[in-house]
C-alpha cells in the first residue's frame, strides 16, 4: 500500500493488462446499429410486497433478512440458485477484515451472526484473542493464511462456500422474506420519478413484482442505472479494485506444504512465479481455503473489460477457465504440495469488483479517512491501513439523489473510486445491505420515502439488529 502524490491510497496487487481486440481475443458479433421493434404487451404481475430486493448476494441477503426482521413483506431476487453472491458463487470465500487495527470487531449485525452460524469446520481463521495482535511470528504466520495485514492479525476468515449458502438461505426464511431463484431483475418499474418494483425474465418469461420500496442489490447499478439515476464509473489504474476474473478452486492438495515452502523458500517461490509468467503470460499464486487440502486462486485478475458488456464477460470467461487448467498442468508439476491436485470447482459467478458507483446523496471519499462520523452514520468499515482511522459511512451513499423508491447498497454505493477499494468487499456490503433493508422496511412501514426516515430512527433499529456503531451515534440514545 502507498500513497499516491494525489493523496489516493492504492491498494495494490498484481494485476494483467489485455488490450481489448488483440490477436488472442475472441471476434463477437458487434453493434449493429440496427434495432427492433418490440410490440407493446401485458406483463404479468407475479407478486406484490412492501420491500422488493433485486439481487441476493452479501447486500441483499443481508437487507432481505433485515427488513423481513422489521416485519416487512419482502421479497428476494435471485438469478442464480443460491445466495451470497460473489461469497459463495463467486467463490471469494476469504471474507476481509470484519476488525479494526485494534483487534475490535467494527462490522457486526447480520455479518456476525451470519458466519457464527457456520460449523465450526466450515470456518478458518485466527482466534478472538488473536485479533489485533502485532506478535512478529503469529502476525507473519496469518499473513500467509490472508488473515494479517501491516504486521496486525485481523478477524479475516476463510468459510466453506455450501455452508455460506446455507446459512444464508436459513436466515432468509427464518425472517418471512420470500426468495424468488432462477429470476433475472431487468427492468426497474417507474411511476414518475420513483420506483415501484422491477420486472424480471425467467422461465415463466417477462414478469413483474411491485413493491414500495426497491433495494438494488445487484452489484452494478442495475436497476437505478435503467431507471435514470446518476452514477460513476472511473477508476484507478493502479488499483485492482476494477479487475475481472473468474475463481477457483483445486481439490487435493497439501496448503501446509506449500505455505512452507513459501514461507522458507522465498526465492524459488519468486522464481516459480516468473516462470509461470513466462510460460502462461497470466499466473496467480494459490491463496488458502477453510481446509488444508482446497486451495484458493481468485486470479489472475484481468484488467481492460467491461463488467457490464456481454462480450467482455464471455472473453473474461474464456480466458479464466483456460488459466485454471494451465495452473493445474504448472502447479502439479513444480509447487510443493500440488503434485496430486485436481480441479474441484470454477466459480458460477464471474468475479466483478467494479462496475458503476451511485451518485448519492452523500459519499464515502478519501477526504473522509479522518476519523470524523457522519451524522447518518449506518455502519463503521476499517480503514485500509493502520495511518488510518475507523471509517465511518453515511446513509446518503445509498440513497440516489433524485430517485425516489430506492436504495442502493452493496458495491455500487456513493464512493470515491479510492474509498471503492475497500466499501466493495464482502463485509461491507453485509454492512449497507442490512442498513438498507431496516431503512426500506420503516420508509414502507411509514408511507414515506427512503429518503425522509428520520436517521435516528434508523439507527435505533440498527442497534437492535447489532449493528456496529460510532460511540458518539450510540451513546445518543
Amino acid at each position: 500500500m502507498s500513497d499516491t502524490p494525489n493523496g489516493r491510497l492504492f491498494f495494490r496487487s498484481e494485476t494483467f493488462r489485455v488490450e481489448a481486440g488483440g490477436s488472442a481475443r475472441r471476434r463477437h458479433p458487434r453493434v449493429t446499429g440496427r434495432s427492433l421493434t418490440e410490440p407493446a404487451r401485458d406483463i404479468p404481475i407475479h407478486a406484490e410486497c412492501d420491500v422488493l430486493v433485486v439481487g441476493g448476494g452479501p447486500a441483499g441477503t443481508a437487507a432481505a433478512v433485515a427488513a423481513g426482521r422489521l416485519g416487512a413483506r419482502t421479497m428476494l431476487l435471485e438469478r442464480h440458485n443460491h445466495l451470497g453472491g460473489l461469497s459463495t458463487g463467486g467463490l471469494v470465500i476469504w471474507i476481509d477484515r470484519m476488525t479494526d487495527w485494534s483487534g475490535t470487531p467494527v462490522i457486526r449485525g447480520f455479518a456476525e451472526e451470519y458466519l457464527a452460524r457456520l460449523p465450526r469446520d466450515a470456518i478458518a481463521g485466527p482466534p478472538r484473542e488473536a485479533w489485533g495482535s502485532r506478535d512478529a511470528a503469529t502476525a507473519a504466520w496469518w499473513a500467509l493464511r490472508t488473515a494479517a495485514f501491516h504486521g496486525i492479525v485481523t478477524h479475516s476468515p476463510t468459510a466453506d462456500p455450501e455452508w455460506m449458502k446455507a446459512a444464508a438461505l436459513e436466515m432468509v426464511v427464518e425472517a418471512s422474506a420470500e426468495p424468488l431463484f432462477h429470476a433475472w431483475g431487468a427492468q426497474p418499474v417507474l411511476e414518475g420519478n420513483a420506483v415501484r418494483g422491477a420486472i424480471f425474465e425467467s422461465k415463466q418469461g417477462r414478469r413483474a413484482i411491485l413493491a414500495r420500496v426497491v433495494v438494488d442489490a445487484t452489484s452494478d447499478g442495475d436497476l437505478f442505472h435503467r431507471a435514470g439515476a446518476a452514477s460513476s464509473d472511473d477508476i484507478e489504474e493502479a488499483d485492482i479494485h476494477h479487475a475481472i476474473n473468474t475463481s477457483w478452486m483445486f481439490g487435493g492438495v497439501d496448503m501446509e506444504a506449500y505455505l512452507r515452502w513459501r514461507a522458507e523458500q522465498p526465492e524459488q517461490f519468486g522464481a516459480f512465479l516468473q516462470r509461470g509468467r513466462e510460460a502462461h503470460g497470466l499466473f496467480e499464486k494459490a491463496f488458502v481455503s477453510w481446509r488444508n487440502d482446497v486451495a484458493l486462486f481468485m486470479g489472475p485478475r484481468m484488467t481492460g473489460f467491461s463488467a457490464v458488456q456481454v462480450d467482455d464477460q464471455t472473453e473474461v470467461e474464456i480466458r479464466s477457465h483456460r488459466l485454471m487448467l494451465a495452473h493445474l498442468a504448472f502447479y502439479r508439476a513444480h509447487a510443493p504440495g500440488f503434485a496430486g491436485a485436481w480441479p474441484l470447482l470454477s466459480a458460477p459467478q464471474l468475479g466483478v469488483r467494479h462496475a458503476r458507483r451511485l451518485v448519492g446523496m452523500g459519499a464515502v471519499t478519501r477526504a473522509l479517512w479522518d476519523g470524523r462520523v457522519a451524522p447518518d452514520e449506518i455502519g463503521v468499515s476499517p480503514s485500509l491501513s493502520p495511518r488510518f482511522p475507523n471509517v465511518s459511512i453515511p446513509y446518503g451513499a445509498l440513497v440516489p439523489v433524485t430517485l425516489d423508491g430506492l436504495l442502493a447498497p452493496g458495491r455500487h454505493l456513493a464512493c470515491d473510486a479510492t474509498s471503492h477499494s475497500f466499501l466493495r468487499e464482502i463485509p461491507q456490503c453485509w454492512l449497507t445491505g442490512q442498513a438498507a433493508g431496516i431503512a426500506a422496511a420503516l420508509a414502507a412501514d411509514s408511507g414515506v420515502e427512503p429518503r425522509a426516515i428520520p436517521v435516528r430512527t434508523m439507527q435505533q433499529a440498527l442497534l437492535r439488529q447489532g449493528v456496529h456503531l460510532s460511540p458518539a451515534i450510540a451513546a445518543a440514545g
